[in-house]
């Protein structure tokens, strides 16, 4: 009999303890995942045995669909998964699944663990998730875990993401590929990789992209590094690896909707730069003790340092009730402001109009995992236990500035020289989270299985303000988070059901910023502030999949629940202006319904839906000071207002076709339907109009070893948007623009083609 335990092994692997090189190989078919390793743990993982909707995907489909990086993979081809391009950067997306983001930017409720090999790559400050340090030619398989499960550790309240990145035994040979395109795009990757005997392999590979960007003022760059040397032994497997990444990316964000229709390209301030700098060493082990006991393992040291650079509009002008010195205006109100020696800042034109916001955010992490896997009999019948132990820390170093400065005639802001004493801030934190978890498989026959699982959590947060005692704060979070699932082969049929748990602690970035009464301007100052309560999602999911001749079909129920759920409030959007506070309950409830299959050898298609109602389920007040309907500068939000930024639908289409051995085309179609805005929560305005973008793609073998591809992106050039918010561009722009809708345009029509090369 086999025995069914694919569900803790393949979750335990990807979020316990990471992938050691050769225990998982790309799942390269539509239904089973091959172990490849030496140990005696080898065999099959079969996806059925999961009771949860786990999307896959290998590396060779990331090159088929062209994607740019993990993210835009992910926008383009799983299931539940829709961007919201709030920077218009192509490397900084927020990425939402079944209604939590996963972003780069400080300031959202991150509800998205990811991991890199076993090691979480939320980064400790705030969660947040730097999509462009990650290493697309490195990886190997990607995994979207649905769901609250416990052993992804924090962050993981509506999925996790785990990429497992190639060695030399699953990636040999040397491959290299050269693009360029629209918007003076440049990309080259390089990868070799091989084995010396049977014993050790080695992996290297390398990328360099570089465009000047499709909006006005808006270039990026970035690099990646990733090597792994790997050793195996006949019952022992030893993974090291190192990751660097190094961009500078200008994401200029969301521009007044009256511009864009003057000039789709335009932006209204500048600049937005946003740069990465990232090291990361990691190993991972795995040794098979006997036949029924392994034992594996990782550690890592991580280096990341973010700094950014934001040219914005000013709420500094000349005071009305001091004339000839600047004040901070918020609404009626005006205060004197003071410069860095406490003195007050006399208005001149150099210091008006604009303000230079900087941060820059060191943060030194460290840690390990453990984890034991004993296989074997339970009540006479098939069982296997793990239990594991991890620990992350992690130092930050953080320090912001903000200078007075004006507009030049491209809306560049200039600075003037002189900072507002009251928006430097000097932050040191430390983190340490540690999280023992457990996990059961049993077998209940031939044709069931029961999984019970979960994780204890304990985080603790040390705030020391460097420039007097503000900021200084003591905080721990602990929590122990449950998970059962069970599925049932009925033949043609698989059933599954289940429910989790998992939690969020507050973040650094949260804990110094959650006072009404005091909104700071994120991310460039912080506040003395109450401590928040961490968050906690509980899911119940629910479907049955199948097979047809040549595919399979999945439909399935969701619905997760978040607890005193944590939201940055906005008070005043284009200043960044606002503070984090628990909301209470929030809710989404969703249908996705999954399709894929083949035609013979020469046709693939797939179809996703999402049905996805994303809502408030507490009333409260938020200060909304730009929307149209607001009173006194809030609104109201009652209970089953939506939730913004969240389409209710989402369509996904794809179809390859082999006109030829050596031809090939395939199209794409994204569809999402109205959105919301930031800042309605209250749903009292006009939503989005919703959208559907088709790209094309195409690809000529040369051969054996080369090919020739082309991607046409948003074939018919629609005009769409995919995230907005409430400002003022009256200041800047004039009378004429008096209307407060800012949006965040997607992509116009764009063609990319280049060669890959096989050596």
């Amino acid at each position: 009999m086999r025995m069914r335990s694919s569900a803790a092994r393949l979750l335990c692997y990807l979020a316990g303890v990471g992938t050691p090189a050769g225990a998982l190989a790309q799942p390269d078919a539509l239904d089973v995942i091959e172990v490849v390793g030496t140990t005696p743990l080898g065999g099959e993982l079969d996806t059925d045995d999961i009771a949860a909707n786990v999307q896959t995907a290998s590396a060779g489909e990331l090159r088929e669909r062209g994607a740019l990086d993990l993210a835009d993979f992910m926008n383009r081809s799983l299931g539940s998964v829709f961007v919201n391009e709030a920077q218009s950067n192509p490397l900084q997306p927020d990425v939402q699944y079944r209604g939590f983001v996963g972003s780069p930017l400080l300031g959202l409720a991150q509800g998205l663990a990811v991991y890199q090999d076993g090691v979480r790559v939320n980064e400790p400050f705030g969660d947040t998730v730097s999509w462009a340090t990650i290493p697309e030619s490195a990886i190997e398989s990607l995994y979207l875990v649905p769901g609250s499960n416990p052993l992804f550790g924090l962050n993981a309240l509506g999925g996790a993401i785990a990429v497992r990145t190639k060695d030399g035994f699953s990636a040999p040979g040397t491959r290299a590929e050269l693009s360029m395109g629209s918007f003076d795009r440049i990309g080259i990757q390089g990868e070799t990789g091989g084995a010396v005997g049977e014993d050790f392999g080695y992996f290297v590979t390398a990328s360099r992209l570089e465009e000047e960007g499709w909006r006005d003022f808006s270039p990026t760059e970035a690099e990646q590094l990733f090597g792994k040397i790997t050793a195996r032994v006949e019952r022992s497997q030893l993974d090291v690896s190192l990751t660097h990444a190094s961009t500078e990316l200008v994401g200029n964000g969301a521009a007044p909707e009256a511009l864009l229709e003057i000039d789709r390209e335009a932006i209204f301030t500048r600049p937005d730069l946003t740069e990465n700098r990232l090291t990361m060493l990691a190993v991972g082990a795995e040794q098979a003790v006997s036949s029924s006991v392994t034992l594996l393992g990782n550690l890592y040291v991580r280096s990341s340092d973010i700094s950014t650079l934001n040219g914005d509009d000013s709420d500094f002008e000349e005071c009305e009730d001091t004339p000839g010195f600047i004040c901070e205006k918020e609404g009626a109100e005006e205060e004197l402001a003071l410069d860095a020696d406490g003195l007050p800042i006399a208005a001149v034109n150099e210091l008006e109009g604009a303000t230079v916001n900087r941060t820059r955010t060191e943060q030194d992490g460290s840690g390990f995992a453990l984890q034991a896997d004993l296989l074997g009999d339970l009540a006479g019948r098939a069982n296997r236990f793990t239990i594991g132990v991890t620990r992350d820390e992690a130092d930050v170093d953080f320090a912001a500035s903000a200078e007075l400065g004006a507009l030049d005639v491209t809306r560049q802001a200039i600075g003037g020289g002189v900072f507002v004493g009251e928006a430097f801030t000097g932050l040191a934190t430390e983190t340490e989270t540690t999280g023992f978890f457990l996990s059961n498989v049993f077998s209940l026959g031939e044709r069931a299985t029961l999984t019970a699982s979960g994780r204890y959590n304990r985080t603790h947060v040390v705030l020391e303000d460097q420039l007097d005692d503000d900021l200084d704060g003591d905080h721990t979070f602990q929590r122990f988070n449950p998970a059962l699932g069970v599925t049932v082969d009925a033949g043609a049929l698989t059933f599954y059901a289940g429910y989790s748990e998992a939690n969020r602690a507050p973040s650094p970035v949260e804990l110094t910023c959650a006072d009404e009464d005091d909104p700071c301007r994120l991310p460039n100052a912080f506040l003395s502030d109450p401590p928040l309560e961490q968050v906690v999602a509980k899911t119940f999911e629910a479907g049955v999949r199948g097979r047809f001749r040549d595919g399979r079909w999945h439909a399935g129920l969701f619905r997760t629940t978040n607890d005193d759920d944590i939201l940055f409030v906005s008070a005043g959007a284009l200043t960044n202006q606002g503070f984090f506070a628990n909301v209470g309950e929030t809710r989404r409830d969703g249908l996705e319904l999954n399709l894929s299959g083949a035609a013979g050898e020469r046709v693939a298609w797939s179809l996703d839906y999402t049905y996805l109602d994303a809502t408030f389920r507490d009333a409260f007040t938020v200060a909304s000071a730009n929307h149209p309907a607001a009173v006194d500068g809030e609104i109201d939000v009652e209970a089953g207002d939506r939730l913004p930024l969240t389409p209710k639908h989402l369509l996904k289409a794809g179809i390859r076709f082999a006109i030829t051995g050596d031809v090939t085309i395939g199209a794409d179609l994204r569809a999402a339907s109205e959105q919301l805005v930031r800042g309605d929560e209250g749903n009292l305005a006009e939503a989005l109009d919703g959208y559907a973008v088709l790209d094309l793609r195409a690809e000529y073998r040369l051969g054996e070893n080369a090919r020739l591809f082309a991607n046409v992106d948003n074939l018919l050039d629609e005009e769409y948007e995919t995230f907005g918010l409430f400002g003022d561009a009256g200041e800047v722009l004039g009378d004429d623009f008096g209307s407060p809708l800012f949006v965040g345009p997607g992509a116009p029509r764009a063609l990319f083609f280049g060669v890959r090369v096989d050596f």
